[in-house]
């Protein structure tokens, strides 16, 4: 479909016939309550969240929604969240803390709105601090990626103690468009980008990026909701309860060091082959 198999994977990533969070929702979660607002601003329909029944577990569940027709694309800005909904975000996670919940989050964005009004408002300082919030939760918290995992926005709600991604999703700082317009000046390179990025989920999974993928029916997400609606239930209820096996308390050093250990390891540069160099 798109020229290599990465690009491949970026395209059933935005299949627009995908699962999207509120379908998860009505799929997996009884006695849903949506929690709307920051508490500082207004809500944001761009990300939404509340509390209900993951598989019989009471847990407080966020995510992006995009939505499906132009009416309600329109309406939730493409899943792309204003400052606004990293911030109802962060209550969110709050709210999991406070009374003891799991924090679930299904992300599935492009990024975070680029907006000027967004920007006036604070955008960075939402993610940085949705980013922070996620990595000090005593709580279980586990990150699904359902889809695009863009940039600032995907991260802003992707710290969790264990991070999962569907088979068909991606995950890059940047599109495999806008990579080829600025390394060759011209998208016509997508493709080329797009593998060289490594966004796949077996990419991010041999990185350690990832901790599991959730696995696909034939096809994609796209042919056969149930299928992996039970999948992604699945996934999530094991980690969960694996997870709350360890004293709250521990949680949040334990997650920070599973991302600063992101940032430490070298395996392209031996130290003393460095050291000889820099001599």
């Amino acid at each position: 479909m798109g020229e290599n198999a990465a690009y491949d994977k970026v395209l059933l990533a935005r299949n627009e016939n995908r699962p999207h969070f509120l379908d998860y929702i009505n799929g997996i979660v009884d006695d849903w309550t949506y929690l709307a607002g920051d508490r500082l601003f207004g809500e944001d329909a761009a990300m939404c969240g509340g509390i209900g029944y993951w598989n019989g577990m009471p847990a407080v569940i966020l995510g992006q929604e995009k939505g499906r027709t132009i009416e309600t694309r329109q309406a939730h800005r493409f899943g792309m969240p204003n400052p606004e909904g990293n911030r109802k975000a962060q209550r969110l996670m709050r709210l999991g803390e406070r009374f003891n919940l799991p924090v679930i989050s299904l992300f599935d964005t492009a990024g975070a709105f680029a907006g000027s009004a967004a920007e006036e408002r604070g955008q960075s300082q939402a993610v940085a601090t949705s980013i922070q919030t996620g990595l000090s939760i005593k709580t279980p918290y586990i990150a699904v990626n359902v889809g695009e995992g863009g940039s600032g926005g995907a991260i802003a709600i992707g710290t969790g103690d264990r991070v999962l991604m569907l088979e068909n999703a991606i995950y890059s700082v940047i599109a495999p468009e806008s990579c080829a317009s600025i390394l060759w000046k011209d998208k016509k390179y997508k493709a080329t980008a797009a593998a060289a990025m490594k966004l796949t989920a077996r990419d991010m999974e041999q990185m350690r990026v990832i901790d599991k993928i959730i696995a696909e029916p034939v096809g994609g997400a796209h042919t056969d909701w149930q299928t992996t609606m039970q999948n992604l239930a699945t996934a999530v209820s094991e980690q969960i309860k694996l997870l709350q096996k360890t004293p709250a308390e521990k949680l949040p050093e334990l997650r920070a060091e599973k991302f600063l250990k992101m940032t430490r390891k070298i395996d392209d540069v031996p130290a003393k082959k460095a050291n000889k160099n820099t001599k």
